[in-house]
């Protein structure tokens, strides 16, 4: 299963403070552990929501909002993208990931939808589709 893991942002976060070196370090032996457990597909962090942007879909219309955004808890500092066998081998990867901020923090983790989880709506043609979609992406095409 792949699971979304959401480091959850903090006043650190949006401040702009980049994390010192040890913790870096840390977290980029971390991040060799996961890569070396076969279980790492992607990671970054983000910067502040004040370099940010959201679009609010009401019916046909957008808008669009400059950051920065209120709700600090609401917010995403950084993610993994993690290929798992169950959602209890993700809690325990996040158990032993280094704090990734410098008080308290919190991680999130959500399994991602997969194609069995639309079905019937998720047509052998859609499906074609996806995995054509899939293979641009990964071979870093445009369309």
């Amino acid at each position: 299963m792949r699971v979304l893991v959401i480091v959850k942002a903090t006043a650190d976060s949006e401040s702009g403070r980049m994390p010192d070196p040890d913790k870096i370090a840390a977290m980029s032996r971390f991040n060799e552990e996961l890569a070396h457990a076969g279980i790492l597909l992607a990671a970054d962090g983000l910067h502040p929501s004040r370099l940010g942007k959201r679009v609010h879909f009401a019916g046909n219309g957008r808008t669009v909002v400059d950051g920065p955004f209120a709700e600090t808890k609401e917010l995403v500092a950084g993610f993994w993208l993690w290929q798992v066998k169950s959602m209890e081998e993700a809690v325990e990867w996040v158990r032993r990931c280094p704090n990734p901020m410098p008080g308290d923090s919190d991680i999130e983790i959500r399994p991602l939808l997969e194609a069995e989880d639309f079905s019937p709506a998720f047509t052998d043609e859609l499906q074609a589709l996806k995995a054509r979609l899939g293979a641009q992406a990964e071979a870093g095409k445009r369309t």
